[in-house]
């Protein structure tokens, strides 16, 4: 098939090149000028494993091109998606300028029928507004489809190739039909593909999310529980966990949940909900507990060596919302790191790959160190923010020798307590006590 792709960031870069491994002609279109000669000079703006190569194999199998002609991509393809931005405006409602104005201009080049598919995240009533938008400007025939993104950063390739279902929000069965074709090479495991309207499509992208990220801060409140009243958490994960009315997935609890996802989408829900007439309380709670989350390790700290951290060096590793990739917005980290600055305490940083991003973010105010050993020579503590893989089994006895104090506050539980005490460590978790 011939399909555009317009947005080469996060979502559309991945869409474009997925679709494009399966053989059919994609351009990715983005008014970005930098973006686009980064990326036909091999340049990838973000850190996905396995992305690049396969960005690689497909431009030189001329399957996948990158260009800022949108009037080209327009003419050239049967179906268009839309994956722009949708950032947060100060109410917490999804900002659809970019959408909009990405359909302004399908409108102004269309030359016959035509699909076009929001693969943004936007809230309900969005393909309403987007086929308003292209029928005042164009006499044209076209069909909206909503066909939200379930991508996890760090695993966006596989979870591309190999979903768990696909949802597609259209009114015609035959536009059903031709994407669910597209689709095809994506689930011969026979995972679902299911067709529904496009505002039961919009809701649920949010709805999956808000759930995910309900789990989450409940483990937190959990876990904090535990830490009050003596009890251990991973524990109680496992026991909750091998109910198959529950099941084990998202059950961690940690420093609290960042990212470009989970925060905006709970935002946007609720702002939609008070646009209806309805509150979702359960969502606000979500919201105060993760904010509340975030601070939990600084607390930790302060605990232990008291409220004044002048003159204390602490070591953090990980930067990045989650591992595996290099994006720290809304990142538990960046919480962390400012609250131990805001009490006095020097800080080492290390992550595999957000080092830069941080840099934008904390400037001159920590030391950006080469390795993990590196982030805590001399230290008095390590915090453990973002569980990456490298980060699971560090030699300790030669931690222990380069510490100041050898304390570790486990904002992710990847740790063996048992076996850091041993050693001599002062160990910290999140609700865990054993």
């Amino acid at each position: 098939m011939h399909i555009a792709v317009v947005g080469s960031g996060y979502v559309g870069l991945v869409a474009a090149t997925c679709l494009s491994e399966m053989g059919n002609d994609v351009i990715c279109v983005d008014n970005d000028k930098k973006k686009i000669e980064d990326l036909n000079n091999g340049i990838i703006p973000i850190y996905e494993p396995g992305l690049k190569p396969m960005i690689e194999r497909n431009t030189v199998e001329e399957r996948l091109v990158f260009t800022t002609d949108i009037a080209r991509a327009v003419r050239e393809s049967a179906i268009i998606f839309i994956a722009v931005g949708t950032p947060p405006d100060e109410d917490g409602s999804a900002d659809l300028k970019h959408v909009l104005s990405v359909a302004s201009d399908i409108a102004t080049h269309m030359d016959g029928s035509r699909i076009v598919v929001n693969k943004s995240t936007v809230p309900v009533g969005t393909a309403d507004l987007v086929r308003k938008q292209i029928q005042d400007r164009t006499k044209h025939p076209v069909h909206i489809v909503s066909n939200p993104e379930f991508l996890k950063e760090g695993t966006a390739i596989d979870d591309f190739m190999k979903p768990d279902r696909v949802v597609i929000g259209t009114d015609s069965e035959e536009v059903a039909d031709t994407m669910k074709e597209l689709y095809s090479p994506f689930v011969r495991t026979n995972n679902p593909v299911l067709v529904m309207s496009n505002r039961s499509a919009e809701m649920t992208k949010y709805v999956a999310n808000s759930l995910l990220a309900t789990r989450i801060s409940f483990m937190n409140e959990i876990a904090n529980m535990c830490d009050a009243v003596g009890a251990d958490v991973h524990d109680i994960r496992i026991g909750i966990g091998s109910d198959r009315r529950i099941g084990p997935s998202f059950l961690f609890p940690g420093a609290g949940f960042g990212g470009s996802c989970f925060p905006k989408d709970i935002r946007a829900l609720q702002k939609t909900a008070l646009e209806n007439d309805v509150e979702l309380r359960v969502l606000k709670a979500v919201t105060d507990v993760n904010e509340d989350q975030k601070k939990i390790l600084v607390r930790k700290v302060m605990e232990h060596f008291g409220q004044d951290l002048d003159g204390l060096n602490i070591g953090v590793w990980g930067i990045s919302f989650k591992p595996n990739t290099d994006d720290i917005r809304e990142a538990p980290a960046l919480t962390v790191i400012k609250g131990l600055l805001s009490k006095g305490a020097s800080i080492s940083v290390y992550d595999p790959q957000a080092m830069e991003n941080a840099r934008r973010i904390l400037g001159d105010g920590v030391r950006y160190a080469t390795s993990v050993y590196d982030a805590l020579t001399g230290a008095d503590a390590l915090v453990l923010v973002t569980e990456w893989t490298e980060f699971r089994e560090p030699d300790f006895p030669r931690i222990s020798g380069i510490m100041r104090n050898p304390v570790v506050f486990d904002g992710r539980n990847v740790f063996n307590p048992v076996k850091l005490r041993k050693i001599g460590f002062t160990y910290y978790g999140i609700g865990r006590n054993v």
